[in-house]
């Protein structure tokens, strides 16, 4: 008689220590509407035979331990065995979580133990600043407006202004509640100092990123404060300053190399030369003689020629220089010039005739030789 209270002390016991060991984690879940929910029931003690899962006391899905997960009518649920788990462990997935799924979740081992734990499901909604990107004068007052709508439970709003949070006394927040969500609208008026981004933010404790809206802040004719912004103004003016001067070089250079070119040598320079090269070799030629070079090309033109008339070889020579004075008219053409009778192997008295002959034509010229 006295083994049998033992037998019921040691069942006891051991029923109790199962139910110790018996573990579902984790035991409170926050998600955002739309995403998983997971939890992990696990268990030491070999003996059970059937898990059931169930939310808000409703079952929705039962494993056997000899076949597994059992079929099921809701879509959105399932389990599946903890590989890396020494004991029996299976963990059930809760797709697509809704705001109908929140309350208690329960793992119940039949005729051993059950542990529940808690899920929360938020509600994920927008943010907005209203109106476009602004524009104001250095100094001004500047009013920004923001919403948060569709939210649960009440979103945090936090301004930004760039990239630095603003501090909370400097903008207020009024809260409206309907259909069981929340919306958040928010005022923030700053003084415009410098081009910026300003931002608002949103956020509920299950999401890992809050959701952002934001609009551009340009300044006009604001002060650049910072050393970068100096710097690069600094360095754009002196680009400039030097494309400028290399530009207004380079218009020079070409100015002067033109300017040069035409002031070589003129027109008139090129047809005096002309002049002057023809008349010392065409007299030099007619009279035999010596071009001098010290000639000047104004309107009356000297020659100094020596010459000699070829004789018998019982006859002296009488003629050994004589000089040719031609006067011209300034604006006498090059083929006036041309024109003028050549003098060969004639005598003082010829030459003078021919002269006076010639000064009379049409041409207007004027020679005389003075025989020596």
């Amino acid at each position: 008689m006295e083994i049998l209270p033992l037998l019921v002390l040691v069942l006891s016991w051991w029923g109790e220590a199962a139910r110790t060991q018996m573990k579902l984690t984790p035991a409170r879940l926050i998600v955002v509407g739309g995403d998983e929910a997971k939890f992990r029931c696990s268990t030491p003690n070999t003996a059970w035979t059937v898990m059931t899962w169930l939310l808000g006391n409703r079952p929705v899905l039962t494993i056997d331990k000899q076949n597994g997960v059992l079929p099921t009518v809701n879509p959105n649920v399932t389990a599946v065995k903890c590989s890396e788990s020494s004991a029996d462990c299976w963990e059930f997935i809760l797709r697509h979580t809704e705001r109908s799924n929140q309350g208690q979740v329960a793992c119940d081992l039949q005729l051993i133990d059950r542990r529940t734990a808690e899920l929360f499901v938020q509600e994920k909604g927008n943010v907005k600043v209203f109106g476009e990107n602004r524009l104001a004068f250095k100094g001004e007052l500047v009013l920004f407006q923001c919403q948060a709508a569709g939210w649960y439970p009440e979103p945090t709003v936090q301004w930004q202004v760039h990239d630095k949070k603003v501090s909370r006394d400097e903008y207020n927040i009024s809260t409206e509640e309907k259909e069981n969500l929340f919306t958040v609208s928010s005022n923030l008026s700053i003084r415009a100092g410098r081009s910026s981004v300003v931002g608002c933010l949103a956020s509920v404790s299950a999401l890992k990123k809050p959701l952002e809206s934001s609009v551009t802040l340009t300044v006009v004719a604001e002060v650049l404060e910072e050393e970068d912004d100096c710097t690069i103004l600094v360095a754009v003016t002196a680009s400039l300053a030097a494309l400028l001067l290399l530009v207004l070089l380079s218009i020079c250079t070409v100015l002067c190399y033109r300017h040069r070119r035409k002031a070589k040598k003129s027109p008139q320079d090129v047809l005096r030369s002309d002049q002057s090269r023809f008349w010392g070799s065409s007299v030099a030629e007619a009279t035999g003689g010596n071009v001098n070079q010290g000639f000047s090309s104004e309107s009356t033109t000297v020659f100094h020629c020596s010459f000699s008339n070829k004789l018998g070889p019982n006859e002296e020579k009488d003629v050994d220089s004589s000089e040719i004075i031609i006067g011209t008219r300034s604006q006498m053409s090059f083929d006036t010039f041309r024109k003028v009778p050549d003098v060969v192997r004639s005598s003082s008295s010829s030459l003078h005739n021919e002269g006076r002959n010639s000064e009379d034509n049409a041409f207007s010229n004027v020679r005389r030789i003075t025989t020596v």
